[in-house]
């Protein structure tokens, strides 16, 4: 699979379809997003299950310091989740270029509809690069305890 590289050719990402899991669950975890209820051994099928899978790898180490994956129905629609960076690669523009690499490899396959959920204080990254708040729209999340039982 193609890859984009920094400029000083330290870090590249690659579309992947399996990764060391531990790796993946490590950034999870630096996120914040990891819980620990949670079945590491699932990760690849997680990659696997994911239209893409990105992993920003440090060339020196061959270790993944970044990711990013897309949600797709592969034709119309598709949702950039899970985008993360190890915390001291966060200046390096490592973000930028597994977003670039997700895109393009939209764009590639003619989906054009891609939406995200952005964490609060990502609006500034994310709108640089092409992202704006979808006016009139709520993200919605669904809690099984929250459900009101309805009787028809």
């Amino acid at each position: 699979m193609q890859n984009d590289e920094s400029k000083d050719n330290s870090i590249r990402v690659d579309l992947v379809r399996s990764w060391q899991e531990e790796e993946i669950v490590d950034l999870y975890r630096d996120a914040g997003w990891w819980k620990e209820d949670m079945d590491a051994s699932r990760i690849n099928d997680l990659i696997r299950g994911s239209f893409l899978f990105a992993v920003a790898i440090d060339i020196s180490t061959g270790r993944a310091v970044g990711m990013g994956r897309v949600i797709s129905d592969g034709i119309a629609d598709a949702y950039i989740q899970d985008l993360v960076v190890q915390g001291d690669k966060r200046s390096w523009g490592v973000g930028k270029m597994i977003l670039n690499r997700l895109l393009e490899e939209c764009r590639f396959q003619k989906i054009t509809w891609i939406g995200l959920i952005a964490e609060p204080g990502k609006e500034e990254f994310y709108g640089s690069q092409g992202f704006a708040p979808m006016p009139g729209h709520v993200p919605m999340l669904f809690h099984e305890d929250a459900k009101e039982v309805r009787v028809c």
